[in-house]
């Protein structure tokens, strides 16, 4: 259903009915306009809006499928996904944090979302054209194999041609037939949620916005920090007419900033690797922080005699005497080495 859009008079021709007419110009009741009690209209109240709305950060639970078929394209449950033999490394099974508004579902299920309360169900229908597209016949199309890695030339491998993604249908001699439509365009889905909870803590938001990008959700903690920064501040001067002067001075002020644990799966996530800049200060604007710090944590004895016992173990397990043995071999003087490191370290 359509917009209707209301516009003011002006530039706009005012056309009334006959009826319209004779009721504009009929007279008016000096009693009744003159009669205190005489009753008038009211604007009705505007009620508040109920349940989820724009903005809202919400835990759901979810399976979609394709419509023709019933195919698994995603889900949240592990037993879901097993039955459809979807490849469960890497991924955690459990509800998802998304924001309501912001994008992270198709529009069609945030449409069905507003309102909401905690514990509803639905199953939603998307169009193809609103979940990845009607398939195109033009977006198929034969290139040079050569532009395919020599590992991925065969058929139903999902390859990158130029920059855009694709999957190879056929090979013939140097020639490759490649579909670079999404695998599931033309198809409608059928997204089945259910409504979890709605997430206020501001590290649980934090660690939910991370895991979209992310596929799991490192471990994350809020908290004020007191940081000296340089700030310009004007030099109080007594003449009006002189153009203020600026100097530099430290203060302390506070930030609130988001710990971002490092985890190898995110330091090796092409997406982090590549958007790390647009995913922090996404989290920053949505929960008003000042700044994000991620830290890596290496734990181990390594070191620098870690190092050396390896080096070590690597001449054969030598040790102590057997080391002296082992230049004795190679015919090398020990003393020897010992005055030339002392004679660089002197120089």
């Amino acid at each position: 259903m359509g917009n209707v859009i209301l516009k003011g008079r002006t530039g706009v021709v005012d056309c009334m009915s006959d009826e319209q007419a004779e009721s504009a110009d009929a007279p008016v009741d000096a009693d009744a306009a003159d009669d205190p009690e005489a009753e008038t209209e009211t604007e009705p109240e505007t009620e508040e809006a109920s349940g989820l709305q724009d903005g809202d950060f919400v835990r759901i639970d979810y399976t979609v499928r394709t419509a023709d078929d019933g195919t698994v394209v995603d889900t949240t449950h592990q037993d879901v996904a097993e039955e459809a033999d979807i490849d469960e490394e890497g991924h955690e099974f459990e509800p998802r944090i998304i924001v309501v508004g912001a994008g992270h579902v198709f529009e069609a299920v945030n449409e069905d979302l507003i309102g909401k309360e905690v514990g509803a169900e639905n199953t939603v229908h998307i169009d193809a054209v609103e979940a990845f597209g009607e398939f195109d016949p033009d977006d198929v199309r034969t290139v040079s194999a050569e532009k395919i890695d020599e590992d991925d030339r065969y058929p139903g491998a999902h390859v990158n041609v130029d920059g855009q993604q694709g999957h190879v249908e056929t090979i013939i001699g140097g020639r490759a037939r490649v579909d670079f439509n999404h695998p599931l365009a033309g198809e409608d889905l059928e997204y089945e949620y259910e409504l979890v909870e709605v997430v206020d803590d501001l590290e649980q938001q934090a660690q939910g916005l991370l895991g979209m990008h992310l596929d799991h959700a490192p471990e994350v903690w809020i908290q004020t920090d007191e940081v000296e920064e340089e700030v310009q501040v004007e030099v109080e001067s007594d003449d009006e007419d002189e153009e203020p002067a600026y100097e530099t001075e430290t203060q302390t002020v506070e930030k609130e900033t988001l710990y971002i644990e490092a985890t190898p799966q995110m330091t090796m996530n092409q997406q982090w690797l590549f958007q790390k800049q647009q995913i922090a200060q996404q989290i920053m604007d949505r929960l008003d922080l000042d700044r994000v710090i991620v830290q890596e944590t290496i734990d181990g004895t390594g070191g620098m005699m870690g190092g050396m016992g390896g080096m070590m173990g690597g001449m054969g397990g030598a040790g102590g005497a057997d080391v002296e043995e082992a230049l004795e071999d190679v015919d090398v003087d020990a003393d020897e080495i010992v005055d030339e490191l002392e004679e660089d370290i002197e120089e």
